[in-house]
């Protein structure tokens, strides 16, 4: 693999402008980096629905023509590190309902003067047709989409361009891409078909050794779809730190992936992480001094800025007005009747009308006769009344499809054992603490609260079964399974069909890893496949007219499933929703 990503590296450089050959002037040098990443569609400032107005491109555009106008903007490098294409109302508009416009998302990154983007994992989850055109309309529009540890299977070759050769504060620059390499256990290999991912810490100290023999340059960027991590190696998708401390020769590196604002600075190089939707652009610094031709000093700065609403530059929203309105549009059209409020947060609890939807949808889906899903966002909420396309997107904001997947009871069993662990703590008194939870600085809004130690959207609970959860019980002792729905016995022996999300069949979460069942053979499990599940919502509300409490919730359908004893866990689940929900 390393070597043939040299070989790659061979042939590109024969074919670049610049000279290996030249020599820098004796001087001082300043080059800016500004990188976003995990915008996930906050291209405009604006919910569409009311208003309110948030942190967005637009506004971004503002903090980098200030530091291009203060610095030069021969001086400065503007560069995303992926998760671009998923997430919000305007990127799906133009990933699948107006393929005949140019996509908005290239057109944004020329006009905002970005240098490259790495490919992040939901960027992939939009799948060949999106992706494939979004990177040729990128590199028309002179921005590259970064991923060198994204391989073809049919010659060995990166899939996307692995790196891109710039000028920038009378400086040669390097930009070299990566994207998550533990992208299976995130997407259904349909998603990312004729290619497969290499750990970045496997190849990228060869990659960077290669441009810099054969490139010759003064500057080299890394930029990552991978999470900043712990640094020691034992995260797949979260590589970042692993390369800021271990790789040598790279001035920076930039992370991404887990939403968490971070960065820092040594002697050696700096590392940049903006958080995610627009709320912040990392900045770094890079000082040098040449003395007869050679650098004799560098230094780093790093930190972030966070992004105002309100600093929307009126010109760039005026350019994209047009597609502005039509994704508005899309967004505010009827699609039916909900007859009761949802809340995501009430899934916490035990069953609620938000997971009774989701799970009925699933089960309607044949041959499907249990049904996994959890809360896919922290505190949503959609008002009784209209709904609107929008509304869709609180109630499933990915593009995960419905897979159907053989397991046995026993799997089943043990499976909903490893869910409820992340979820909550066995307790023996009232006072305690039930759900997994504890007190902690947030990275995103630097306060301190109550959150989740473990992601919430890993909080898989069952339908289509009756059971029971014993907050007394240790791990592996909790679930109780009495029967299916229709109160027909339940066998520890028998293989039943369960629906769940292409993103949990695949590994996402490693529940499925957890109960034992190899996911890269997922196939040889799967009886049923099916559309986005945001799309088997429309279908339902296009079909039935309406969401009522009473056909979601029906029994006989999705079964029950609740905490016991009830003497414990309401006086303690109560105090931990006070704590989370501060209300």
């Amino acid at each position: 693999m390393i070597m043939t990503l040299r070989n790659y590296f061979l042939a590109a450089c024969a074919l670049l402008a610049l000279s290996c050959g030249r020599t820098l002037k004796d001087g001082d040098y300043t080059l800016t980096i500004l990188s976003t990443n995990d915008v996930h569609g906050t291209w405009f400032d604006s919910t569409y629905v009311d208003a309110r107005t948030r942190p967005a491109l637009t506004a971004v555009k503002y903090y980098v023509d200030s530091v291009r106008t203060a610095n030069g903007a021969e001086n400065v490098l503007l560069l995303d590190a992926g998760d671009c294409l998923q997430g919000d109302n305007a990127p799906y508009y133009f990933n699948y309902v107006d393929t005949e416009t140019p996509h908005l998302f290239p057109r944004l990154m020329e006009y905002m003067g970005y240098d490259a983007v790495a490919v992040g994992n939901h960027d992939i989850e939009t799948g060949h047709a999106v992706y494939d055109r979004v990177a040729a309309d990128l590199k028309k529009n002179g921005v590259d989409f970064l991923a060198a540890n994204a391989i073809r299977n049919d010659n060995g070759k990166p899939y996307f361009t692995p790196y891109k050769i710039v000028k920038r504060a009378g400086l040669k620059v390097a930009i070299l891409g990566y994207t998550n390499a533990n992208m299976k256990a995130w997407l259904t290999e349909e998603l990312w078909s004729g290619m497969h991912f290499v750990p970045i810490v496997d190849v990228v100290q060869a990659d960077v050794d290669a441009i810099r023999a054969k490139e010759k340059p003064d500057v080299l960027i890394v930029v990552m779809h991978s999470g900043t991590g712990a640094g020691d190696g034992s995260q797949l998708e979260s590589e970042g730190l692993d390369v800021f401390q271990m790789v040598k020769g790279v001035d920076f590196v930039l992370a991404s992936h887990d939403h968490r604002p971070y960065v820092d600075a040594d002697e050696d190089n700096a590392f940049l992480n903006a958080g995610s939707h627009s709320r912040n652009v990392a900045e770094g610094k890079l000082h040098l001094t040449v003395k007869g031709h050679q650098i004799v000093d560098r230094s780093y700065e790093s930190k972030t800025i966070p992004v105002k609403a309100e600093k929307a530059d009126a010109d760039m929203k005026a350019v994209f007005y047009p597609d502005y309105q039509a994704v508005k549009a899309f967004t505010l059209k009827e699609v039916g009747i909900l007859n009761t409020d949802l809340w995501t947060r009430d899934a916490y609890r035990g069953m609620c009308d938000y997971l009774n939807l989701i799970h009925t949808l699933s089960l309607g889906c044949k041959p499907a006769e249990i049904s996994f899903a959890a809360p896919l966002t922290f505190n949503g909420h959609v008002n009784a009344g209209i709904v609107r396309y929008n509304d869709l997107f609180t109630i499933y904001p990915y593009e995960n499809q419905l897979f159907v997947v053989k397991m046995t009871g026993e799997e089943i069993r043990n499976y909903l054992e490893h869910s409820y662990e992340k979820w909550i703590n066995t307790i023996a008194k009232p006072d305690d603490t039930l759900l997994k939870i504890e007190a902690r600085d947030d990275a995103r809004t630097q306060q301190s609260r109550w959150s989740f130690v473990n992601r919430s959207y890993n909080f898989d609970s069952a339908a289509g079964i009756n059971y029971t959860v014993d907050v007394t019980k240790p791990f592996g002792e909790r679930v109780a399974i009495a029967s299916m729905a229709d109160g027909s016995a339940f066998d520890l022996q028998k293989e039943y069909n369960v629906a769940m999300t292409s993103y949990r069949a695949s590994g996402g979460g490693n529940l499925m890893k957890e109960t034992g069942i190899d996911t890269d053979n997922i196939d040889e499990r799967v009886t049923g496949r099916y559309p986005e599940i945001r799309n088997i919502l429309y279908d339902y509300l296009m079909e039935n007219g309406s969401i009522d409490p009473e056909v979601i919730g029906n029994p006989a359908v999705i079964g029950h499933w609740e905490f016991v004893p009830e003497k414990l866990v309401k006086p303690a689940m109560d105090r931990d929703m006070e704590r989370l929900f501060r209300r």
